[in-house]
């Protein structure tokens, strides 16, 4: 089968497509035949090899796909067979034509969603929902989304605004990006460094963090008395290793600061938000799939330049399907 593998870590030219053995299903798994793959933060975190030394050369990345089983393992359940769904694949082997993935990490998808639009907001989504719930978010609450202009940000944002932040700010690298934000709910746009042409700087209840990186600190001191900041990405790397100086100099404003990951989330809780977004996703209700652009799978690498560019609004995703 068509794959596509690390061959290096670091630049994204390291990411080659090749021919490789297709999967077998073991016991417990099913076979799914991809007809959509998302391309995440974390899938460039890795092939850069931020991370560490725990992924060997020559390994598949990504972890979201959509498409249809075509084969069951021992203790699996026939009837997946010819089923479309979303999976996730772990943090490895979605960028291939063929992958393997658990039934409890696979959610049937209506005939009427298309699958690039169901890796668009299948893990994005979710992460949105139980991140927002994680921060003990409450109506009228402000919100600043620090790197809104991806899936995971773009959910965050049009979530606050359906459950009554009474401010949704967020950080972009343009006017331009700011304009598409508004227009998904957004109410103040600031720089990538927190600000904007006013005088001072605001302070928010809630901060859901996708970037992280060096400079985390400097977001930790714009909560509010109480607020809560939650990471729930770096793709800008970690943060440095005194961040939480800020916090203890900010003693009595009683300010937190937490990571989130959807492993802490109980599985039946998680999948049931998952199908209901699902279900909807490109025809109606919200999170709103946010499509960048569409590419052939052979072309991983210049998905991946574009992502380290920052120039990426909503999700870029690789059709298998398609002619190089």
């Amino acid at each position: 089968m068509r794959a596509v593998v690390i061959e290096t870590f670091g630049a994204p030219e390291g990411l080659k497509a090749v021919e490789v053995p297709g999967p077998v299903p073991g016991a417990g798994q099913v076979l799914i035949r991809t007809e959509a793959i998302g391309v995440g933060g974390v899938d460039a975190m890795i092939r850069r090899g931020t991370l560490g030394p725990t992924y060997p050369p020559g390994m598949i990345p990504g972890s979201e796909v959509a498409g249809v089983v075509e084969a069951a393992g021992v203790d699996v359940d026939p009837a997946w067979i010819g089923t479309r769904v979303w999976a996730f694949t772990g943090t490895s082997g979605a960028y291939a034509e063929f992958t393997l993935a658990n039934p409890s990490d696979i959610v049937a998808l209506p005939d009427e969603v298309r699958a690039f639009d169901a890796v668009t907001i299948g893990s994005a989504g979710v992460v949105a929902h139980f991140a927002l719930a994680h921060a003990h978010f409450s109506p009228g609450e402000s919100v600043l989304v620090r790197g809104a202009a991806g899936s995971i940000g773009i959910a965050a944002v049009e979530l606050a605004a359906d459950r009554g932040a009474s401010t949704i700010a967020v950080t972009t690298s343009s006017p331009q990006r700011g304009q598409r934000l508004r227009a998904l709910g957004a109410t103040q746009v600031l720089d990538r460094h927190g600000f904007d042409d006013s005088s001072e700087p605001g302070s928010f209840d809630v901060i859901i963090d996708i970037v992280g990186g060096s400079a985390l600190p400097g977001f930790l001191d714009r909560l509010a008395p109480n607020g809560r900041l939650v990471l729930v990405g770096a793709v800008a790397g970690y943060p440095p290793a005194d961040f939480s100086t800020s916090l203890l100099r900010a003693f009595q404003q009683s300010r937190s600061f937490s990571t989130f990951s959807l492993a802490t989330v109980p599985v039946q809780e998680r999948d049931r938000v998952r199908a209901a977004q699902l279900a909807t996703a490109g025809l109606s209700g919200r999170p709103t799939p946010v499509i960048d652009d569409v590419l052939p799978l052979a072309h991983a690498a210049e998905a991946h330049r574009r992502m380290d560019s920052g120039t990426v609004f909503g999700r870029l995703v690789l059709d298998p399907g398609a002619t190089p």
